[in-house]
C-alpha cells in the first residue's frame, strides 16, 4: 500500500494542476449560464408591484393575469399562477403560489453548488498539489548524485503554483455564487411580497357603508330620546 501511494506521489502535482484546470473550465461555465438566466429573469419589481396593484384595487383579475404575462421574471410567473387560482380563494391561491416558488428556486439555484464546491475545496486541492510537488522535489534531491540545493527550491517553486492556481480559482467561484445566492434571495423575497399581496385582496373584509345606515336608523326611528 504505502508503494502505491509513494508512486502517487511521485507523479508530482502536474495531474493537480490538469484537475483545476478542468474545474477552472466548469466554474466559468457555470458562470456564464447562471449570469444569462439571472439577466433574462431580471424586472423592476417595485414597477411591476404598482401595476399589479392598480389592477386589482379595480377589481380586475383578468386584466392582472394579462399584465404578469407581458413580463418574463421568476416574480410575475409565480404572480400568474395565483392570479390563475384566485376564484379558489386565499388558501388556493398562497398554496399554489408557494408550490411554484420551490419549483423556480431549484431551477435557479441549478448547479450553484459547483461553484460553492470550488469555492471551498480549491484552495485545498491546490495544497495537495504542492505536498506532491515538495515530495517529489525532495525525492528527486534524495537520488540525484550532484544535486544541491538548487534542485529543491526548483520544485518546491514549481510546486507552489498549485496552491496559487487553487486560490485563483477559488475566489471567482466564491464571489460569483454570492453574487447569485444574493440574487435569488431577492428574487424570493419579492415573491413573498406577492403572497402577501394576494391575500389583501382575497381576504379583504366587505366594507360597511356608515352613511347608509346611519340614514336608515333614522328614517326607521330606532334611536332613543
Amino acid at each position: 500500500m504505502n508503494e502505491i501511494f509513494k508512486k502517487a506521489a511521485l507523479l508530482g502535482d502536474v495531474w493537480v494542476l490538469y484537475l483545476l484546470l478542468a474545474a477552472s473550465i466548469l466554474s466559468v461555465a457555470v458562470m456564464l449560464d447562471r449570469w444569462r438566466l439571472f439577466r433574462n429573469n431580471a424586472i423592476d419589481f417595485h414597477g411591476f408591484l404598482n401595476g399589479l396593484k392598480s389592477k386589482l384595487e379595480h377589481g380586475n383579475p383578468e386584466g392582472a393575469l394579462a399584465y404578469c404575462t407581458q413580463f418574463a421574471a421568476m416574480e410575475n410567473r409565480i404572480a400568474a399562477i395565483g392570479l390563475q387560482n384566485f376564484s379558489k380563494g386565499a388558501h388556493s391561491v398562497e398554496e399554489a403560489m408557494k408550490s411554484a416558488l420551490v419549483l423556480e428556486r431549484g431551477v435557479f439555484e441549478k448547479n450553484l453548488i459547483v461553484l460553492s464546491t470550488m469555492g471551498n475545496n480549491a484552495p485545498f486541492i491546490g495544497l495537495l498539489g504542492t505536498v506532491l510537488g515538495v515530495i517529489k522535489a525532495f525525492h528527486d534531491l534524495g537520488t540525484a548524485v550532484s544535486a544541491g540545493v538548487s534542485v529543491v527550491m526548483t520544485g518546491i517553486s514549481a510546486a507552489l503554483i498549485a496552491t496559487a492556481f487553487g486560490i485563483l480559482l477559488a475566489i471567482p467561484a466564491v464571489m460569483a455564487n454570492n453574487y447569485f445566492q444574493t440574487r435569488l434571495k431577492r428574487a424570493t423575497a419579492n415573491t413573498q411580497s406577492l403572497i402577501h399581496l394576494m391575500q389583501v385582496y382575497l381576504r379583504a373584509e366587505p366594507k360597511v357603508d356608515f352613511s347608509s345606515t346611519a340614514a336608515n336608523s333614522v328614517d326607521g326611528q330606532t334611536y332613543d330620546r
